[in-house]
């Protein structure tokens, strides 16, 4: 990754949520097919696995788990959409940062910029509703992925709309609008948008890991959580 935007982006915590959610509230979480826990976990179900959260969050004393960047998941296998029936070609491979929180959860703009383009990836298991941000740090332009969002967040949203660090551009969705997941934030930096609209993959296969990893940053390198 070029080091010049390693530089400009943000050393030190920043807050994608509200303030009355602190560092200290943060806690990482483990959702690979490592953590055996998960083997006694419905990984498919997105009441199983917000009760899993819920659970793990409550036994740590805290508010957020986030996690996730190039984890290998099973939970991706329930849906024809990431092609699980070919192992070359399945993706399971997460390319951003997850926020587990509770849906109606405001989502804070991290880096100032406009909005590139938005959309409802409304596929089974997909992102949906989903708002992209495109930003330009010294002289690299980079893009933010917001995804599981509330269908509220994209109503009457327009491209080239400016967003400041700071503000409020979204809230989280729930099981029946975003994917059919337990509530979060899928957060991801994107430098190559590839001509895409509204949607940029999340999740890939391990086939195609070298070029999406370079083209797909760690997120933490904009929100420092540890």
């Amino acid at each position: 990754m070029n080091a010049e935007l390693i530089n400009a982006l943000s050393n030190s915590f920043t807050n994608i949520l509200p303030s009355y959610y602190q560092s200290s509230d943060y806690l990482p979480i483990n959702l690979s097919n490592t953590n055996t826990e998960l083997q006694g976990v419905d990984v498919a179900s997105s009441s199983a696995m917000e009760r899993y959260i819920e659970g793990y969050l409550k036994r740590n004393k805290a508010k957020v788990a986030y996690g996730g960047y190039l984890e290998k998941r099973a939970i991706y296998q329930r849906s024809e959409h990431f092609n699980q029936n070919d192992p070359d070609t399945e993706r399971n491979i997460h390319l951003g940062l997850d926020l587990w929180c509770p849906a109606g959860t405001p989502i804070i703009a991290p880096l100032s910029g406009t909005v590139h383009s938005f959309k409802n990836n409304d596929n089974y298991g997909d992102y949906g509703p989903t708002i992209i941000v495109e930003h330009t740090v010294g002289d690299i332009k980079l893009y933010t992925l917001y995804g599981h969002l509330s269908l509220a967040s994209i109503q009457g949203l327009e491209k080239q709309k400016n967003v400041v660090k700071g503000q409020q551009i979204a809230e989280l969705g729930d099981a029946s609008v975003n994917g059919d997941y337990a509530p979060h934030l899928h957060f991801q930096i994107i430098l190559d948008m590839q001509g895409n609209e509204g949607d940029y993959p999340g999740v890939c296969s391990k086939r195609d890991l070298s070029f999406y990893q370079k083209n797909c940053p760690d997120p933490n390198l904009i929100l420092n959580l540890g």
